[in-house]
């Protein structure tokens, strides 16, 4: 660990305050060019528990940085994580605050896990994963960054708890069973106009990957995702940046569709 636990804990704060008052800073990689991936998973933590004082529950994780595409504008071959909370979830149709609530909000088409059982890594397959869900839903999720201009590196956004801003759940879930999580289709429209079209297999090859990814890297960590958790899988659509008044959709292929309205 590079940084002092004085310093993980004041960077922690530091992002905490830029969430309540939509306000950024400088990448924590310019500040601290020696910090670690380790040290930027220890500030997130004190991010959460600031969160969690001020009275949010966590109802899920999210996995980031799942595309080849991320992946290489971050200059990293793995994903990230962060943690949801009661505070994040809306529900399909509703009007999302991004213009009180957010700084520079971005939003992005995924499949969201919901799961009847725990997954505790090491060891967690693709068929555990399986397994253990309840069902799957279609969900947008609104990303958003405490680091000016979105100049992230993989240390600056796992330390802002994966860029997490807020998510939206569809209209249907259906079983993991019923659809091919690899091939199914992702069309995704901007205020009426197809802007991106994905498949399952964008996200690490299948969401199903993603999630055991998860649980066997959380393993590590002695975190378990554990039942009745909202699990988002990573996008299967590039980021599109939103305003107030825009209206985005989402439909998958055999799942469900989405839809949302930014206030």
């Amino acid at each position: 660990m590079s940084l002092t636990q004085e310093k993980i804990l004041a960077y922690g704060n530091t992002l905490y305050d830029c969430l309540r008052e939509r306000r950024t800073i400088d990448p924590l990689t310019d500040q601290e060019p020696g910090i670690t991936i380790e040290d930027a998973y220890n500030i997130s933590l004190q991010l959460l528990q600031r969160r969690l004082d001020d009275g949010e529950k966590i109802i899920g994780k999210k996995i980031g940085v799942t595309s080849k595409a991320v992946m290489d504008m971050l200059q990293v071959n793995q994903p990230d994580f962060g943690y949801l909370t009661d505070r994040m979830v809306y529900n399909n149709g509703d009007e999302v605050p991004i213009g009180s609530e957010m700084i520079q909000p971005r939003a992005e088409g995924e499949i969201a896990f919901i799961l009847k059982h725990d997954l505790e890594g090491p060891g967690i397959t693709n068929a555990a994963v399986l397994r253990a869900t309840e069902c799957v839903m279609p969900c947008f999720e609104i990303v958003d960054s405490r680091i000016r201009d979105w100049k992230i590196k993989i240390q600056d956004t796992i330390a802002d708890n994966a860029s997490c801003g807020a998510f939206l759940l569809g209209d249907r879930a259906v079983s993991p069973r019923d659809v091919d999580l690899v091939t199914c289709g992702m069309v995704h429209t901007k205020n009426g106009e197809v802007i991106a079209t994905g498949a399952g297999a964008a996200a690490l090859g299948s969401p199903v990957n993603c999630v055991a990814w998860l649980a066997n890297t959380l393993g590590e960590y002695g975190i378990k995702l554990e039942a009745g958790e909202v699990i988002l899988s990573g996008s299967l659509v590039p980021l599109h940046p939103v305003v107030p008044g825009d209206v985005m959709t989402l439909a998958v292929g055999g799942i469900g569709n989405a839809s949302v309205r930014f206030t």
